[in-house]
């Protein structure tokens, strides 16, 4: 049996203990490193919330919010409101002559064909052969042969066929020729565009669709051999010339602005003819499904030239006002609610504010904070990504 050599299994274990003892010697250093370390945390965690209270710590962080930075409180400033309005150019209503028959009759002949067509005032319109009309004028015609020195009568027959439509002349001619006239004409008291009676109810509706363009040059439906009942409104005329500009003035505004306020108006379709005016009248209802007051602005049309119907921009100057001013900056907007970040027991606690206009970068507060509030300069910095601000209407 052979002798085994022990010196190689010797070395063997020599190896093996170095190794482990230079294990166990990492592993303490590891240790010792890691403690130290903790220790610092524990010391820097300690100066930070030696300050603050525990209970505030607890609070949710989606109403209020542990910070040091800047803060700042409302200044009350005098400022000079400047509302922003849409509009629409329509023909100033007032201005709508009517072109009626006064004596039931036939139509003979028309003298306008379509609509839109201009109109001069004295120019003719139509020619109506009316048999009322025509026995008034055998009356006069029978006085003054008969009895031509009864004034009287004379001057009550002349009145009456006048109030039926004649002209003074055309009673004149009557006179002078002896002969009753089959058809009389009927003459334009206006000047501007012609239109069928009570075609165009929603010529001044700024939220009226435009009709088809093809009804601009459309025919007018009145022909000659119809017939008209006595009173009856037969065309209208539009005054180009004068118009007016229709504002929809929204809620939040409404109460900044008042008759007699300047404006100045800038048309889309002519933005080199900016002109100024002031509210002429704030109509004190709400247009169905709409939530806006109309504003009205009479102007002169007659040179500016202004296509009726086009869409224009106002600015209206409201009267100087002292109000109370935050940075925008420090109001968050919620979709309906606007809040800011007001100082309170070592943090910043929510708070929903009431806000009316901006001025260069400043917003007014109409409610819900005091002078003496400290509001964070820069809410946005304090809203957490992961939460859901929630405001208590209570505070």
């Amino acid at each position: 049996m052979n002798r085994i050599d022990k010196k190689p299994f010797a070395t063997l274990i020599i190896v093996v203990l170095i190794f482990l003892t230079a294990g166990c010697q990492q592993s303490k250093k590891e240790n010792e490193r890691q403690n130290n370390m903790s220790g610092m945390d524990m010391t820097r965690s300690d100066s930070n919330t030696r300050d603050i209270d525990l209970s505030s710590s607890l609070k949710p962080t989606n109403g209020f919010v542990i910070s040091s930075i800047p803060t700042t409180t409302m200044s009350t400033a005098e400022v000079a409101p400047e509302i922003k309005a849409l509009g629409t150019i329509g023909y100033d209503s007032h201005q709508i002559g009517v072109i009626s028959a006064k004596a039931a009759g036939r139509i003979e002949k028309i003298y306008v064909t379509y609509r839109y067509q201009k109109v001069n005032k004295g120019q003719k319109i139509m020619d109506i052969y009316s048999p009322e009309l025509l026995t008034d004028e055998e009356n006069l015609l029978f006085l003054l042969k008969n009895d031509p020195d009864n004034a009287s009568l004379i001057n009550d027959s002349k009145e009456r066929l006048q109030l039926l439509g004649m002209s003074g002349g055309q009673v004149q001619t009557l006179a002078k020729d002896g002969r009753p006239i089959n058809a009389t004409t009927i003459f334009s008291n206006y000047s501007g565009h012609i239109h069928e009676a009570g075609e165009d109810n929603s010529m001044n509706n700024a939220a009226g669709a435009m009709k088809d363009i093809s009804l601009i040059t459309e025919p007018l439906s009145i022909k000659e051999g119809s017939y008209v009942q006595k009173g009856q409104a037969i065309f209208s005329v539009y005054n180009p010339g004068r118009a007016w500009v229709l504002l929809s003035i929204y809620t939040d505004d409404q109460n900044a602005i008042k008759t007699g306020d300047p404006v100045r108006i800038v048309s889309e379709t002519s933005p080199d003819k900016d002109f100024k005016g002031k509210i002429d009248f704030i109509e004190p209802f709400y247009k169905q499904d709409s939530k806006t007051l109309t504003a009205r602005v009479y102007f002169d049309n007659s040179a500016l030239q202004i296509p009726i119907r086009s869409q224009a921009k106002a600015t209206i100057y409201a009267d100087r006002r002292k109000v109370s001013m935050l940075p925008a900056s420090a109001v968050v907007s919620l979709g309906t609610d606007k809040i800011v970040f007001r100082k309170a027991n070592g943090g910043f606690k929510t708070q929903k504010v009431a806000v009316g206009d901006t001025y260069n970068n400043q917003i007014q507060i109409l409610s819900g904070l005091s002078l003496q509030d400290s509001v964070a300069v820069n809410a946005q910095y304090l809203i957490d990504s992961e939460s859901f601000i929630k405001v208590n209407d209570k505070q």
